[in-house]
C-alpha cells in the first residue's frame, strides 16, 4: 500500500468536489480527490441540470447569484460551456393562493434589496409559456436562470482540476480518519492520503465523515425520481416550476422533456441502490399534463433516481469543522445544489487558504444541528420547501 503525500485530501467526485479541487489545485495547493465510485456516479450526474436563482432561501441568494456568474462564464473557467442554457425558470401559480405566496415573495426579495425575481401576470406568463393551461393566474419568473447538462458539466470541472494539478482517485473508498502532528492521515482502499487540510465533499456520505471528526449531523440520504419523454416539437424554453404541487419541467436543445421536482423514491445509501415509486411518477405524469396539455401524447422512455443527502432545514452544510482545525464541510445540499457548485468551491479554496469565506456562510454551520437526530419525512420537507418561498 502507497502513501500519497499532499496539501489537501478531499473526499467527493461530485461537482463540489471537482469544483473544490479546480479552485484549489489553481491557488497552488496539491490536491488528492478521492471518489469510491466515479466522478458523477451519483447526485451531480443524475439530476435535471436546472441551475436557478429563483426560489432560492434568503441565505442562499448570494451565493446562487454569484455560481450563475461563474455557470454564464463556464467555458472560461474550465473550458467547456457544460451545455448552459440561460432560458430562464418560472414558478407557475394554478391558483390565486399561489399567487399570494409569490407575491408575498417578491415583496421579501425587495425588502432584502434582491430583484433578480420578477411577478408575472396571466398575460405575462403566457407568453413565455404559450403552451400553458389558460386557467394558471400568474408566476414568478427570474429571467437569467437556465439549465445545464449535469453529467458533462461535472466532468468538466474535473478535468479542468486534473489540468490544474489535482491528482484523481477513483473506485477508492476512505475508510479512516486521523490526525497526529497538524497531518491528517486518510487511510483509502487503495493506501493512505497524509495532508494538511482535509475536505469534506462526500454527498449522502458526507454525514458519514463529519461522524469521523466527531460531529454527527441528522443528513439523509434521498432519491429524487426522474422521467424523460421522447422528442417532441419544441414548445417551450424556460424551466417550469411548480408552487403549490411538486414540478420541475424542461425541454432540452433536443427536443427531449425531462420532468423532476422532488417526488422521491426510496434510497439505501449503504448499498448504493435505489427504488423507483411508480404512484408519485405518476402523480408528476398527471400534474405535466394538467398543465401542459401538448404533452398528452408523449412517451415516457425512461426513469431513474440518484442518491442526494438531505438536511433537516434542507439548507446545505458549508462550514469548517467544528472539531478538528483544517478540515471544511461541504454536503447536504438538498436537492437543489447542483447550482451551488461552481462558487462552493471557490468558497472551499477561500476557507484553506484564509480560514474565511469571501461570502456569508454562518446559515450553513454544521454547528447548528447540536443535539438533533431526527430525519424528517417527506411530507414535512415538502412543507418547508413551501416554506422557502416566503421566508
Amino acid at each position: 500500500m502507497t502513501t500519497i503525500k499532499a496539501d489537501v485530501a478531499l473526499i467527493g467526485g461530485g461537482i463540489h468536489g471537482c469544483s473544490a479541487a479546480l479552485h484549489l489545485a489553481r491557488r497552488g495547493y496539491r490536491v488528492v480527490q478521492i471518489e469510491k465510485d466515479g466522478i458523477g456516479q451519483h447526485a451531480s450526474g443524475v439530476n435535471a441540470g436546472g441551475v436557478r436563482q429563483l426560489l432560492r432561501h434568503p441565505a442562499e441568494i448570494p451565493l446562487s447569484r454569484a455560481s450563475m456568474e461563474l455557470w454564464r462564464h463556464a467555458r472560461e473557467l474550465v473550458g467547456d460551456d457544460c451545455g448552459f442554457q440561460e432560458k430562464g425558470q418560472v414558478a407557475v401559480a394554478e391558483t390565486d393562493e399561489d399567487l399570494a405566496r409569490l407575491q408575498a415573495r417578491i415583496e421579501l426579495l425587495y425588502a432584502l434589496g434582491h430583484q433578480h425575481e420578477e411577478l408575472l401576470g396571466p398575460n405575462e406568463l403566457f407568453d413565455v409559456l404559450p403552451a400553458l393551461a389558460r386557467w394558471c393566474a400568474g408566476g414568478l419568473i427570474c429571467r437569467s436562470d437556465g439549465f445545464v447538462s449535469p453529467y458533462q458539466a461535472t466532468l468538466a470541472f474535473s478535468r479542468a482540476a486534473i489540468e490544474s494539478g489535482a491528482e484523481l482517485l477513483t473506485q477508492t473508498r476512505a475508510v479512516g480518519f486521523s490526525r497526529k502532528g497538524g497531518i491528517w492521515r486518510v487511510d483509502t482502499t487503495a493506501g493512505t492520503v497524509e495532508a494538511t487540510f482535509l475536505v469534506n465533499c462526500g454527498g449522502a456520505w458526507g454525514g458519514a465523515v463529519a461522524a469521523a471528526l466527531g460531529e454527527p449531523v441528522p443528513v439523509e440520504a434521498i432519491a429524487p425520481m426522474l422521467m424523460v419523454c421522447a422528442r417532441v416539437p419544441h414548445f417551450l424554453d424556460p424551466v417550469v416550476i411548480g408552487t403549490s404541487r411538486k414540478l420541475t419541467f424542461k425541454q432540452t436543445m433536443s427536443g427531449t422533456v425531462v420532468i423532476g421536482g422532488g417526488h422521491l423514491g426510496t434510497a439505501d445509501a449503504q448499498r448504493q441502490e435505489t427504488e423507483l415509486d411508480f404512484m408519485r411518477l405518476s402523480a408528476s405524469a398527471q400534474t405535466v399534463l394538467d398543465l401542459f396539455p401538448v404533452m398528452r401524447r408523449a412517451t415516457v422512455v425512461r426513469a431513474w433516481s440518484g442518491i442526494e443527502a438531505r438536511m433537516p432545514d434542507n439548507l446545505p452544510v458549508i462550514s469548517p469543522s467544528s472539531t478538528e482545525d483544517n478540515a471544511f464541510h461541504a454536503f447536504g445540499f438538498s436537492a437543489h445544489g447542483f447550482q451551488l457548485g461552481p462558487i462552493v468551491g471557490t468558497l472551499i479554496a477561500d476557507l484553506v487558504d484564509t480560514g474565511r469565506s469571501s461570502l456569508p456562510i454562518d446559515a450553513f454551520s454544521i454547528t447548528r444541528f447540536n443535539g438533533e437526530h431526527a430525519h424528517p419525512s417527506e411530507e414535512a420537507a415538502g412543507r418547508e420547501r413551501l416554506d422557502l418561498i416566503t421566508h
